[in-house]
């Protein structure tokens, strides 16, 4: 199947909250970043990483719909930590309101997602398109400035903390400025597609060895 479709499977809806009781082990949250109307551009590649992820995990067939914060949500062991893996329904702009907050139906916000699982900025990793990188290129680091990208701005603005760990995915810039909002909300050309699909793997093992290390160790590793 095409990327287009990356990562957006059908998802049912929770009655009730399946993030409770807390595990005895550590708590992650990954949040993918994108815009739910337009799967397979590069602007969504987070969701597409989130997808390989959720694969790798044994759950992506488990996604459940949580209106409280206009997300899906899948749960997942590694180890004895817990992964709850997120992708917004909301537009890129506002994806820092479903992963800091639960709402729905149009309500009064009324809970901090983070607070909800319990969580802390530093315990929620942002995966994220960065144009400043070649398609290809992958970066993980803990905290900093939105550089430019709205969806971490939203986050960073919607959990008043810069401290969350970003996985950046390169999507390359065209040369021409006039050109970067096309490029940027444009699907991968079949040739990219071939180069990112060993992406999405390294992406998803760079993941995974970061939160179990972490998970091992004090919050700063």
């Amino acid at each position: 199947p095409g990327l287009c479709r990356a990562g957006l499977l059908p998802s049912r809806t929770m009655s009730g909250c399946v993030l409770e009781p807390r595990p005895p082990g550590k708590r992650w949250l990954v949040a993918g970043l994108g815009n739910p109307r337009l799967p397979g551009t590069r602007h969504s590649v987070g969701l597409a990483v989130l997808g390989q992820l959720a694969r790798r995990l044994g759950v992506a067939e488990s996604w459940a719909r949580d209106r409280r914060c206009a997300a899906d949500l899948a749960l997942a062991a590694l180890g004895d930590a817990q992964l709850v893996l997120l992708r917004p329904r909301r537009l890129m702009n506002a994806n820092g309101r479903s992963v800091a907050r639960a709402g729905g139906n149009g309500a009064t916000v009324s809970l901090c997602q983070a607070e909800l699982l319990g969580l802390t900025a530093e315990e929620v990793y942002l995966v994220h398109d960065d144009l400043d990188k070649p398609l290809g290129k992958l970066a993980l680091k803990l905290g900093g400035s939105a550089r430019g990208h709205n969806g971490v701005r939203s986050c960073i603005c919607c959990l008043n903390s810069n401290a969350m760990p970003r996985l950046r995915v390169g999507i390359g810039r065209p040369t021409h400025p006039d050109a970067v909002q096309a490029h940027v909300l444009g699907c991968f050309s079949p040739s990219e597609q071939e180069l990112l699909l060993p992406v999405l793997e390294r992406a998803t093992d760079l993941l995974l060895d970061h939160i179990r290390e972490r998970s091992q160790g004090p919050l700063s590793g």
